[in-house]
């Protein structure tokens, strides 16, 4: 099928990587030209990458570029079952994509969302027909994490749900069903996560090194809290933590840190 991902950014790429190795025809879209050229490259090193690792073939490798177009243009959307926005996380900017979007696809097209912690219901509402409006959010990087969190409006069709559950799960990834609540279920359990980490170094318990060597050594944990904020960007983590708090009525254990938003400065 043809699947649509707006944004080229870190997670649009990936997506757009997962869904063009399952033989979809996958169709990026960004009005920065400059980035699609950039996001175009960056695929192109990680493939050979994966085959000089003898993950992927050289076919393969082919395969899944061929796969993929780069465009600005909104209305090769036109022909797709499901288009994925995976943007800035901003409600006003990701209703007004969604508005747009939905002059332009077929009236059988899925849209969804890559959001990890904004309201879908919300982003729903922007559209005439938002039965057909579901969260499908990726982890970073999503090529290789294989958790995705699918999440129902509070408008979304139970057969919309289903339909896209089963395109994911072609997709061989772990699917799991979340409440469209604040932060889904992974980013509402990983706040604290990285909020307490923050605290131990900022009371000077430890500093940054000591804390994810404890997390990986003693916690078990792959990466680091902080390994894993450089990963995603302060800028990113910052706003979905700020997102959660306001979101649960300013709950303390959601509160942001202060020395993150100097870093996002």
């Amino acid at each position: 099928m043809t699947i649509g991902i707006i944004g080229c950014g870190t997670m649009g790429a990936g997506i757009a990587q997962v869904a063009a190795s399952f033989s979809n025809t996958v169709i990026v879209i960004d009005t920065n030209t400059e980035a699609l050229q950039k996001a175009k490259i960056s695929l192109s090193h990680t493939l050979q990458k994966l085959v000089a690792k003898e993950k992927i073939s050289q076919e393969k490798a082919n395969e899944i570029s061929g796969n993929i177009s780069w465009t600005s243009d909104y209305n090769a959307l036109s022909n797709a079952a499901l288009v994925i926005e995976a943007i800035i996380e901003n409600i006003d900017i990701k209703k007004q994509v969604f508005e747009n979007l939905e002059k332009i696809v077929s009236p059988q097209c899925i849209l969804a969302s890559n959001t990890s912690s904004l309201s879908i219901t919300s982003i729903a509402a922007a559209c005439a027909h938002s039965e057909r409006v579901v969260g499908v959010h990726f982890f970073n990087p999503a090529p290789i994490m294989q958790l995705v969190e699918i999440i129902p409006a509070l408008q979304t069709d139970k057969h919309i749900l289903l339909k896209t559950k089963e395109i994911i799960d072609t997709w061989q990834k772990k699917t799991v069903v979340a409440k469209d609540t604040p932060g889904f279920i992974v980013n509402r359990i990983a706040r604290p996560f990285y909020s307490e980490a923050i605290r131990i170094y900022e009371e000077n318990i430890a500093n940054i090194e000591t804390i994810d060597y404890a997390l990986k050594t003693y916690g078990g944990f792959k990466m680091g809290a902080f390994e894993l904020m450089d990963l995603i960007g302060h800028d990113v983590n910052y706003t979905v933590t700020e997102t959660v708090w306001k979101a649960f009525y300013f709950d303390q254990k959601y509160t942001p840190s202060f020395s993150q938003k100097r870093l996002v400065e």
